[in-house]
């Protein structure tokens, strides 16, 4: 029953709108024509005097009497036949740019030429066409955006590629010789467009030769439009709230995503570094095809002079900052990088491991900075921390302040570490190349590792004894660093050696503490031990002790003086002429 009323009422709101215009309402209608849920009440010797498709229904109707037609199919609706039949009864309306095309399918697909009536529907739309909407740029895009919703008419009466073509010759024009300010205003004009007639759009433009800068220019401000959450506003939509990899959403930011990225001009260098990491994180965070990640990584790794730390952190957080999102592609983008400045000092026949180019050394200070950025991160692996570190060659860091800064905020930030796991982490440094304020920090900072701690002091201590300028350190640092390391060597032996000084010392005391008895007892030691003639002698704590220390060169630092331990007990009357021993 509430359909029957709904469906009456229908009716007789598209009997009241007709009769509007039906100027002949003194003869009943005899025709009711139905364009999807609307219905016309129409004269049929009205329509067929323009319309050939209608004329030909009724000759061929089976039907004596033809009451009703059908037109759901015609192109536009029933907003556009309502204008086609205000036309074949003479009522006059508006052809604009926002219905020409709708009307000139909608005579095509009625029959509604020259060939049956004189300036019928076909004729007058084409004229509009021609003098009106394609006449500038922007009529040209509007008629254009028109056309989406009546494929595939529209693309055989080849009004979608008159469109793009006048678009593409007038936008040409506009980017060489602005008409107006800002001089970009035509990219916006075409950010209304779906996809598809976008793409087709920039397809003409480079056949036409257009410059890499002015597509980039299109594109970039087509991206921040239509992914406007994710490259312009760095919101992430649906990150937070409950949209699946599956969602309609989020198909459709992949395809779009994926399109987009497949309309990028071939010259790398076009676009600007910042939106090109904008979309990387984009597609991982949509998780677009691979093909799509690898493209936007080799664009990057291209122009990686040009990267900010700003730019490459936006690759590796999420949207809210909260937590790591993507190192590996950072990894790959710096990776490439390298190879790229290889392949470069290869081909100039250079040593790329001792001289590096200055766009080398730009970057190596970012890679740096950035690892200072994300060592506080508490999910950050001590293998993907030294993994970045170790991309950057050596010889492009002219001194490791600030990879030495990045190592120090992740031993802070990492404070459970044990002592090989904080090595590993300070092994992506050389403690050779700190400057001296670095060097200075380190001999003091109690979360590095003692070896770092030795080498920084033990190289300050060379110089000091060469005399050699702070200026002049880093030329002679590979020289040293051996020394360096045998340094540290002899101070690890002489450190044991002290200890086993003191347990000697501490041993007397016990034995000066226990009494006659232990004195006795010492002294029966020593007698046995005398009497064995020539034969063996069995090696005692004494001389144990004393064959290290003969091996042990002068302490650094440390005390000579052993005046301090008590003979008593010992056997002193055959003393041995042998450096550092007991006596």
């Amino acid at each position: 029953m509430a359909s029957s009323v709904k469906g009456n009422s229908r009716l007789s709101i598209a009997m009241e709108r007709t009769g509007q215009w039906i100027f002949s309402q003194e003869i009943p209608s005899d025709v009711m024509v139905e364009v999807g849920e609307a219905n016309f009440s129409l004269h049929k010797f009205m329509l067929v005097a323009k319309s050939n498709h209608i004329r030909k229904l009724v000759l061929e109707s089976t039907e004596p009497d033809l009451t009703r037609i059908n037109l759901s199919d015609i192109p536009g609706g029933p907003e556009t036949f309502e204008k086609a039949a205000k036309f074949c009864y003479g009522v006059n309306f508006e052809i604009t740019i926002q219905n020409v095309a709708a009307l000139r399918c909608a005579a095509e697909y009625l029959e509604m030429t020259d060939k049956y009536c004189d300036n019928n529907l076909t004729g007058r739309t084409e004229d509009f066409l021609t003098q009106v909407a394609l006449s500038s740029l922007s009529g040209a895009i509007v008629v254009l955006k028109s056309c989406e919703e009546l494929l595939p008419i529209a693309e055989d009466l080849k009004i979608v590629q008159r469109c793009v073509d006048v678009a593409t010759s007038k936008a040409s024009i506009e980017a060489s010789f602005p008409s107006r300010t800002p001089t970009n205003w035509w990219t916006e004009e075409f950010a209304i467009l779906d996809i598809e007639f976008f793409g087709r759009f920039i397809a003409a433009m480079k056949l036409r030769g257009a410059k890499s800068l002015i597509v980039a220019s299109a594109i970039i401000t087509y991206a921040e439009k239509w992914l406007r959450d994710l490259v312009r506003d760095h919101s992430g939509t649906g990150a937070n709230a409950a949209f699946s990899d599956d969602s309609d959403l989020r198909i459709r930011q992949r395809e779009l995503l994926e399109a987009i990225v497949s309309l990028l001009p071939s010259e790398k260098a076009a676009l600007p570094i910042n939106f090109l990491c904008c979309l990387l994180r984009s597609a991982t965070f949509v998780k677009a095809s691979s093909a799509c990640k690898t493209e936007l990584e080799k664009r990057i790794s291209v122009i990686l002079e040009h990267v900010t730390v700003d730019d490459l952190l936006v690759l590796s957080f999420t949207y809210d900052g909260e937590r790591l999102f993507d190192l590996e592609s950072v990894r790959k983008i710096i990776s490439g990088f390298v190879e790229k400045e290889k392949s470069v000092a290869v081909f100039n026949a250079g040593d790329f491991r001792e001289v590096c180019s200055a766009a080398m050394v730009r970057v190596a200070k970012t890679v740096d900075a950035y690892l200072g950025e994300i060592a506080p991160c508490v999910d950050l692996s001590i293998s993907k921390f030294n993994g970045i570190a170790n991309l950057v060659p050596k010889g492009a860091r002219k001194v490791d302040d600030d990879l030495y800064r990045a190592v120090d905020i992740y031993l802070k930030a990492h404070p459970n570490l044990d002592e090989i796991e904080r090595e590993k982490v300070c092994s992506v440094m050389d403690a050779l190349k700190l400057s001296y304020e670095a060097r200075v920090h380190a001999s003091q900072n109690k979360r590095l590792p003692v070896q770092i701690v030795l080498h920084a002091l033990y190289y300050d201590q060379l110089k000091l004894r060469s005399g050699v300028d702070e200026n002049d350190t880093m030329q002679d640092a590979v020289t040293t660093r051996s020394q360096v390391q045998q340094d540290v060597s002899l101070a690890r032996e002489n450190e044991s050696l002290r200890t086993e000084l003191l347990r000697m010392k501490m041993y007397i005391t016990d034995l000066q503490k226990s009494g006659p008895a232990a004195k006795g007892s010492l002294g029966a030691a020593t007698t046995s031990s005398g009497k064995g003639g020539g034969g063996p002698r069995k090696g005692t704590f004494f001389s144990s002790v004393s064959k290290k220390l003969g091996k042990l060169n002068p302490f650094k630092q440390g005390s000579k003086d052993t005046s301090n331990i008590m003979d008593e007990g010992v056997d002193i009357t055959k003393p041995r002429r042998r450096r550092f021993s007991i006596s």
